[in-house]
């Protein structure tokens, strides 16, 4: 059977065009599966890998069905803003944009992307000149509504993209604000790595009857990586993870923490240990997420250190590896992690660092991937104890001799050198200490009260 090729799924020529001066060649499994469905008008519940396409998946025939909407006029009113793509954080925002913008290079269809972080009266300006596909987070979006400053009255086609973060970590009441907004006759596409029963259950708020795709098994992990957990007490986890940088298969490594503190932290560290390192978290100014991000894909920095907010959507090519500094509680976030390496077909490692009090979360992560990890215990550099100073060897000076004992002095009091007697009774007189000399006794004077009769 001959593999399916673009031209086959009904794109137009110019869109083609576009895909193969980026260097497509054929459709991923996801991509030939959801493009002729989003071009039939269906809603679509789509769930793939990370890595897997799932961008071209959506935007490709987005593309096609806003053809006919695409005009050279320079009147905002002829670019009215017609599909929207919601997305969880301004990393994945960006970078969707551009993947858009790629792929209707040849098209006279705009796209603009929107997030929080920035001024925004930076973004007003290219929404009055008016947009056909808009890139956005909720907040910002509600934001620029708020202001006036964007209308959704025309919008055709919604895409929520990483709808599982979007439904379940507290994106829920923008999003209702947001779809309020839109019109009743729509087209709605969800696509995400994971799809819990919860997440099924809310997205019949929003979509009707929609064709679900599952390319591969629900909530698995990439069959070309290899997982590796290294057990190891919390203490050792930066001599550990110092140690594997340094190997020859860490080029380039992105590294998870839970918190932007540790994140902040063990980027010092690591600079410290002659590594070259950064951070990115939500304490972050946007510009410093970027510059750090675009440093990270240009390789002048070989250690991205990155809490969650870079798990999702992060498209990094080739990076071989990826180091779970702590591991997360949910156990869907390891497959969004672990899902940065190891993409469009290429292999790649993802090794998690373990302690004991962590375990109870990798047993989570194997019951939802449906795969036993192998347990390595970590062989770590004994931790230097803090340097003592005794006498040099004076034959060797660049020795030291050892410290001799110290001699055991006598007791001060030889009172303290005799045997244990039992104490006097307690019927028998005490003597009082002769040398505290005795007080003359001070007459006090009486109160006499007449008691009344």
């Amino acid at each position: 059977m001959n593999p399916v090729s673009f031209a086959d799924l009904q794109l137009a020529p110019q869109i083609l065009k576009a895909l193969t001066e980026s260097g497509y060649t054929t459709p991923t499994p996801i991509q030939a599966q959801a493009i002729p469905v989003v071009l039939e008008g269906r809603d679509l519940m789509a769930g793939a890998q990370t890595g897997t396409g799932k961008t071209a998946a959506f935007a490709l025939p987005l593309l096609q069905k806003l053809l006919p909407h695409a005009s050279t006029s320079t009147s905002p009113a002829r670019h009215q803003v017609r599909a929207l793509i919601l997305v969880p954080t301004r990393e994945l925002a960006v970078q969707v944009e551009e993947s858009v913008r790629a792929y209707a290079k040849h098209t006279n269809l705009r796209s603009l992307v929107v997030y929080g972080g920035v001024d925004i009266r930076t973004q007003t300006p290219h929404l009055k000149t008016g947009i056909e596909i808009l890139v956005a987070t909720p907040g910002r979006l509600l934001d620029h509504v708020e202001q006036k400053t964007v209308q959704l009255n025309h919008v055709q086609m919604l895409v929520l993209d990483e709808a599982d973060r979007m439904l379940d970590m507290g994106f829920m009441p923008a999003l209702k604000r947001i779809l309020a907004l839109l019109p009743k006759q729509r087209q709605s596409l969800m696509f995400s790595a994971t799809f819990s029963n919860e997440i099924k259950k809310l997205s019949e708020d929003f979509l009707i009857h929609p064709q679900l795709i599952e390319v591969a098994r629900s909530n698995a992990s990439a069959e070309n990586i290899t997982q590796k957990v290294f057990l190891v007490e919390h203490g050792d986890k930066h001599a550990l993870l110092t140690q594997l940088l340094r190997g020859d298969d860490a080029k380039q490594a992105l590294v998870f923490t839970k918190t932007k503190i540790t994140a902040s932290r063990l980027a010092k560290l690591l600079q410290h240990d002659g590594l070259s390192a950064d951070a990115i978290h939500g304490d972050k100014t946007q510009l410093e997420r970027m510059q750090a991000l675009d440093a990270f894909k240009t390789g002048k920095i070989a250690v991205l250190i990155a809490t969650d907010v870079a798990a999702r959507g992060l498209d990094i090519d080739s990076l071989p590896m990826v180091i779970n500094y702590e591991i997360p509680h949910a156990a869907e976030d390891y497959v969004h992690r672990i899902g940065r390496t190891g993409r469009a077909g290429a292999s790649g490692t993802a090794i998690s660092l373990v302690s004991p009090e962590e375990e109870k979360y990798l047993l989570d992560i194997e019951k939802l991937i449906k795969t036993e990890i192998k347990r390595e215990r970590a062989a770590v550099p004994a931790r230097a104890a803090k340097p003592q100073h005794p006498p040099r060897d004076e034959a060797h000076p660049h020795h030291y001799a050892p410290r001799p004992a110290a001699p055991r002095k006598p007791a001060q009091d030889a009172w303290f050198d005799k045997p244990y007697e039992p104490s006097v009774s307690v019927a028998a007189p005490v003597a009082k200490p002769e040398t505290l000399p005795s007080k003359p006794k001070v007459q006090i004077p009486a109160l006499f009260i007449k008691r009344q009769s």
